[in-house]
């Protein structure tokens, strides 16, 4: 429920300066090819009282003529603006949905890791593909036919009252009992959208969870949760639907209410005029014929309403994914570092995820150039923390971290990240080719360059085996891939990036012995000349560091290189002891 409070609206006044405005150019000619268009729509009631009252009587065939060739050409300039509209606003609406999604998509991209630590990524996919696409009731022919249809309202109007005050008089009663119900509604139906927006992405956001973990609903014999879970997540947005449904419903049974009322009312009260002399059968038909142009687009209007309601419904959690700070929203980002150098300091720095809760302590210690480091310690001491906060996916809550003597919150994240390297213990892939997956950090490296990185990590191992080589699809996230040779792949990269800062996060964990001895070699050449810092269950592969840090708690619980802690017999003594054991 915090979530709703959040969402502001996006007042009209916004909306016409940010989305309409700007291309006015086109809304113009829209418009005024809408005004033509319902000007020629109306050539046909007029036509009618000419046939009834002049050209039947008198057999004027002529006149008849020109009756049809005008009705004929009133018909031709209808579909002809309307193609031309469908082409200038339907396609600039598209075009403006396009813009939309790549502006929310770059911003998501722009915010911190702690955002995409609490929110699932299908929320996301539905914020940036959904909850845009109402825009095109805003700029395509909808609020086109909002105007057009009020213009020709009240041009029917004004000739109706031409014709017969009275039956007018009796006409705009139940119109006005309309507007009124029409008001009320949509004020009700705006908030059901916005909560549909919400209930949509949690039900995405937990199907594409189901969908990437497929293995493990399988493995545990969860199909029938699974379902369960969508299905009550579908029913919520069904009972959401259901509640705006009943609004709009109401509106449309008020319309073909008042066109009833309507025409009953014009029935008798022109049948009565007839009788008495007062009207023409020629303007009772021109009248019914106006009527019916003036209702239509009010009728029409309540169907458009729900379309700018719900448009407007969707700019709102827009906004809200807009107006979440990004990681440098201040600017106080300011140095570059064209060449880091690579000396990292933690100074007395404390970090939480939770207000309260501190994951890491008083940390405090120096990574020289060059230098490895080596944070070992049990499941959720910290140590990938730690390594988030030097890799700036986290920022401290009290203390200081710097890079070659500035503070880190300070320099520029393009400039230090363009320079930085990561291994993930998750050893994300992107679904396309080995190829492509290499070359991510660095898409413009020459063939010579790829193929060294690829030696280097030994992925030409298991690529020789296939048929296509480093041109093999590998599935979403790699899924045709083994462990080892997704983590192969995940060190290709990181070599390829050439980095001067690196963080290898489990980078042997998925490893077999034989890739493993492989894999080292190759960690040990990319380590050369650079900062590293290394998380690592087994501490085998860690004896070399320059020092190792034995995080316990979030805290420092002992630091030294692997002979100085195996002597000191304390807690890193204790894991080391106990792997070897096993």
């Amino acid at each position: 429920m915090a979530k709703k409070t959040q969402i502001g609206k996006v007042s009209l006044a916004k909306a016409f300066r940010t989305i309409i405005w700007p291309r006015r150019k086109q809304i113009l000619i829209g418009l005024v090819l809408i005004v033509i268009s319902r000007l020629a729509g109306l050539v046909l009631p007029g036509a009618s009282k000419f046939l009834m009252d002049d050209v039947i009587p008198n057999a004027d065939l002529e006149l008849l003529w020109w009756l049809i060739a005008a009705v004929v050409g009133a018909i031709v300039i209808q579909a002809v603006t309307s193609f031309a509209l469908t082409q200038i606003l339907s396609v600039e609406a598209q075009n403006l949905i396009s813009k939309l999604r790549a502006q929310v998509q770059a911003h998501i991209l722009k915010l911190p890791i702690r955002f995409f630590d609490n929110t699932k990524t299908g929320e996301l996919v539905s914020r940036i593909m959904t909850d845009v696409e109402g825009v095109r009731n805003l700029v395509g022919t909808g609020l086109a036919q909002l105007v057009g249809g009020v213009l020709t309202s009240i041009i029917c109007l004004v000739l109706l009252i031409a014709i017969s005050p009275l039956m007018t008089l009796y006409v705009l009663l139940p119109v006005a009992v309309f507007g009124v119900v029409s008001m009320k509604a949509f004020g009700r139906i705006r908030p059901i959208f916005k909560e549909r927006g919400v209930i949509n992405a949690q039900v995405t956001g937990r199907l594409t969870e189901s969908l990437g973990g497929v293995r493990v609903i399988k493995g545990f014999n969860a199909e029938a949760q699974e379902i369960k879970t969508f299905e009550d997540g579908v029913t919520r947005l069904f009972l959401n639907v259901k509640k705006s449904l009943t609004s709009t419903s109401l509106i449309t049974s008020s319309a073909t209410l008042l066109l009833g009322l309507a025409s009953a009312g014009i029935m008798g009260i022109g049948g009565y005029m007839i009788m008495e002399g007062e009207l023409t059968f020629g303007d009772f038909l021109a009248f019914t014929l106006y009527l019916g142009f003036m209702i239509a687009p009010i009728v029409q209007m309540s169907n458009i309403g729900s379309q700018l309601t719900e448009a407007f419904a969707g700019l709102d959690r827009t906004e809200e994914i807009m107006n979440t700070p990004i990681e440098d929203s201040e600017g106080t980002r300011n140095i570059q570092i064209n060449h880091i150098k690579g000396d990292i300091e933690f100074r007395d720095v404390h970090f939480s995820y939770d207000a309260g809760k501190e994951v890491v302590k008083s940390i405090s210690f120096t990574a020289p150039a060059g230098s490895v480091t080596a944070l070992v310690g049990t499941s959720g001491s910290g140590k990938t923390t730690i390594a988030s906060l030097a890799a700036s996916f986290l920022n401290p809550d009290k203390g200081v971290i710097t890079v070659d003597g500035h503070n880190l919150q300070e320099v520029s994240l393009d400039s230090y990240r363009s320079q930085l390297g990561v291994v993930l213990q998750d050893d994300f892939l992107f679904e396309g080719s080995i190829r492509d997956n290499i070359l991510f950090p660095r898409p413009d490296a020459t063939e010579s360059e790829l193929q060294d990185a690829v030696r280097a990590a030994h992925v030409q191992e298991f690529t020789d085996r296939f048929d296509d080589g480093l041109d093999t699809l590998i599935g979403e996230r790699g899924v045709k891939l083994s462990g080892g040779q997704r983590q192969r792949i995940a060190i290709a990269r990181a070599i390829l990036a050439n980095p001067r800062i690196l963080i290898l996060d489990e980078a042997t964990s998925n490893l077999d012995t034989e890739s493993e001895s492989l894999i080292q070699a190759s960690l040990k050449r990319l380590m050369q000349g650079r900062t590293t810092f290394v998380i690592a269950h087994r501490l085998s592969t860690i004896r070399q560091a320059d020092q190792i840090l034995v995080i316990e708690q979030g805290q420092i619980a002992e630091q030294g290189r692997h002979e100085e802690l195996i002597g000191l017999k304390g807690r890193y003594y204790q894991l080391y002891t106990y792997q070897a054991r096993i």
